[in-house]
């Protein structure tokens, strides 16, 4: 008779379970929308005199952009600056520090400890590797960009091509969604990349992840029509 019940009572809640899960996957893809929607929208407060910034750097003419684009901000607004490269890109992080380093006076290494720091996150994707295998090496980059973004919990993301930018962008934002952090996100894509978006620009773009997506040629704005042409910055 017991057992009986108990077949019963499973009959009974598997409806009850299946309803909880549909309302929980409806409310999460309401959330999203709604995260979506509100990341195109203006700020409407006043922003805070300083905003906490990652920096996300890539080999090669990424980092050169993105020195040259960190050189003509408001430095003492968008701070404290955090760096993040691929572990396997000491080079981009060095570029950064004798960046930062030159930002001081001499007397100010403590200041500089205290508006800049400087991490390395896990590779998901090596240049030439592919689709396929990078899928694994995604994942765990995702996994680590979790870790580095509860460490982190910036307010403004800026990046401009290198997929290391791509996990931690997704992670921050899933945090705008379940309502952790809000990080705005501003995509600023290589000028090198003149008929099309790059990867994982196209990622963002198509995903709506990226509050803001800054092209460098018009034709491309065209093509992308929700992109924001701003000319060549190099």
């Amino acid at each position: 008779m017991e057992k009986g019940n108990g077949c019963c009572f499973s009959i009974m809640t598997m409806p009850n379970l299946i309803f909880i899960l549909i309302t929980i996957f409806i409310i999460f893809i309401v959330r999203i929308l709604l995260v979506i929607h509100q990341s195109k929208k203006p700020l409407h407060y006043s922003p805070p005199k300083s905003v906490s910034t990652l920096i996300v750097l890539g080999s090669g003419g990424h980092t050169a952009e993105m020195i040259n684009l960190i050189r003509v901000l408001q430095r003492d607004r968008f701070t404290p600056r955090v760096y993040v490269a691929a572990s396997t890109d000491n080079m981009s992080l060095q570029k950064a520090q004798v960046l930062e380093a030159s930002l001081v006076d001499q007397a100010g290494l403590d200041k500089l400890k205290e508006t800049a720091q400087f991490m390395q996150i896990y590779r998901s994707r090596e240049v030439g590797q592919s689709y396929l295998t990078s899928i694994g090496t995604t994942l765990i980059a995702l996994g680590h960009a979790l870790l580095l973004m509860i460490k982190i919990r910036p307010q403004v993301i800026l990046c401009n091509g290198p997929g290391t930018c791509f996990p931690l962008c997704v992670i921050a934002f899933l945090f705008k969604v379940i309502g952790i952090r809000w990080s705005s996100i501003f995509y600023v894509e290589s000028m090198a990349r003149v008929k099309r978006l790059s990867l994982s620009g196209l990622l963002l773009y198509k995903l709506h992840i990226a509050d803001l997506i800054f092209v460098q040629w018009p034709h491309l704005q065209k093509k992308y029509p929700r992109t924001h042409h701003v000319g060549c910055l190099m």
